[in-house]
């Protein structure tokens, strides 16, 4: 009986547990889709100032969330603590360590969409979906959050749905918008 004694690559044994760019040459060659795209995304940012935020957005634009084996990547590209960089993700609405459930509905709670009836909006929201903010329905079609400016605020109240902006969005239209994107959705299923 023979044994094979196939080497692998291990973190720990070739010091890329410590970081820097043996660890993210080793995550760019990895079999996660996910780890990789982060790896070549910090490579990208790594080297600018202030570059932790264009980092986040951008590994979340990609991948829907920010993977949490990619916390440790991050801070060793950035000479930063893993609990510094988890401290800047939990801060800030925005960031997600987990993907989106469903489609996403974004209503904007800035004073401006305040001001022009966004409570009523959520209250509603909340009541067809049947769950509050930061959460997914009970059937898991669809994850409502709150969001801090979607950049319409003289036509408040808005939403963003799966990436869409809707500008003066009444309880009703709010209906109308997920009623359709159930629809086209349904359709390109088939």
């Amino acid at each position: 009986m023979r044994m094979s004694h196939e080497a692998k690559i291990d973190l720990a044994s070739t010091g890329g547990a410590r970081g820097g760019k043996l660890a993210l040459d080793i995550a760019a060659q990895s079999c996660s889709p996910a780890a990789a795209a982060a790896a070549r995304i910090i490579q990208t940012h790594q080297d600018r100032p202030g570059a932790l935020l264009p980092m986040l957005h951008a590994i979340q634009d990609e991948l829907g969330h920010i993977p949490e084996d990619s916390i440790a990547l991050i801070a060793a590209a950035l000479q930063r603590s893993r609990a510094e960089v988890y401290g800047v993700i939990t801060f800030y609405p925005h960031f997600r360590l987990q993907p989106v459930q469903g489609r996403h509905l974004e209503i904007c709670r800035a004073e401006a969409c305040q001001a022009r009836g966004a409570q009523i909006l959520i209250d509603h929201a909340q009541r067809t979906l049947g769950c509050g903010l930061g959460q997914t329905s009970a059937d898991g079609s669809i994850t409502a959050d709150p969001v801090y400016c979607l950049g319409l605020c003289a036509q408040g109240p808005a939403v963003m749905l799966d990436g869409q902006p809707h500008a003066h969005v009444t309880p009703a239209r709010l209906d109308t918008l997920l009623a359709e994107d159930a629809t086209l959705a349904s359709e390109e299923v088939r």
